[in-house]
């Protein structure tokens, strides 16, 4: 009777670990769909550990240090003026606060494969949550950024240059077309996960809050930043960054309802 009690309890067990396997595999498709249906494709960053940060330059990427992170999933572009204006055509009548600098200048038949920018960090936080996403926090962004193997920037360790990546231009420049290159212009700019513009364009925003000091006591398993603070990261240098803001250790912060000129949009998604 023992004997069989138990074989039922094994039975039991694996049918369980079957379909808890087929609602993982299921939720993972219904993510890749629903990206696909806001026309924007994501690429998953598998689980497991990389290191952040640096040994060296400045004391707000030092020190560096190994973070654990579970599977994700990343938008492969920057989310481009063509997708904000649905977000903005949806829901954003009447809100000032989500209407981007200078907006008044795009025009989509010739801007709308180029990233959005001058996005507040709380207008960034409501566009990625409603194509049902959100923020990378700042260890996802820097892991989707250099992958495993230490790299200074997206690329490798080799120095910027302009045919890797869009930075280096002068601050008044200040239109789409003057400033920005259309999303995916630098097939050798990819980060190790195929992602582009990880480096240059816009800045992207990230979900953490900033402290200077936080990657001395950050936790070694999927950090989430300081529990408050006064302004939020953002990283991946942009059209006006010079060579050291390019790297994908740097981190840059500001007011969370400041629209920063050259500061746009990635979203991320859990992985099930």
């Amino acid at each position: 009777m023992r004997h069989k009690v138990l074989v039922i309890r094994l039975l039991i067990g694996l049918a369980v670990i079957s379909v808890t396997t087929a609602v993982l595999a299921e939720t993972r498709r219904t993510v890749e769909v629903e990206a696909r249906r806001n026309g924007v494709h994501m690429v998953w960053v598998s689980d497991g550990a990389f290191m952040m940060g640096s040994p060296d330059g400045r004391a707000k990427n030092q020190p560096q240090h190994e973070v654990y992170l579970n599977a994700f999933y990343v938008d492969q572009f920057e989310v481009t003026t063509a997708h904000y204006a649905r977000f903005l055509g949806t829901i954003g009548q009447g809100q000032p606060g989500l209407v981007p600098m200078l907006w008044a200048q795009v025009n989509l038949l010739q801007d709308g494969d180029r990233p959005v920018m001058g996005v507040t960090w709380e207008a960034a936080d409501a566009y990625c949550r409603w194509v049902g996403k959100r923020l990378p926090t700042e260890a996802e962004w820097e892991k989707a950024a250099r992958g495993l193997d230490g790299r200074r920037y997206p690329w490798g360790n080799d120095e910027p240059a302009f045919t890797l990546a869009n930075y280096g231009q002068s601050v008044s420049s200040h239109t789409y077309r003057d400033s920005l290159k259309p999303v995916g212009s630098y097939e050798g700019g990819k980060s190790p996960y195929g992602i582009y513009d990880m480096a240059g364009n816009v800045s992207e925003w990230v979900a953490d809050w900033y402290d200077e000091e936080y990657y001395a006591k950050s936790p070694k398993s999927n950090p989430q930043g300081p529990v408050r603070g006064i302004e939020k990261v953002f990283r991946g240098g942009s059209f006006v960054s010079s060579r050291l803001a390019m790297k994908s250790t740097s981190r840059e912060s500001n007011f969370p309802a400041d629209k920063g000129l050259h500061v746009g949009i990635r979203c991320a998604q859990d992985s099930f």
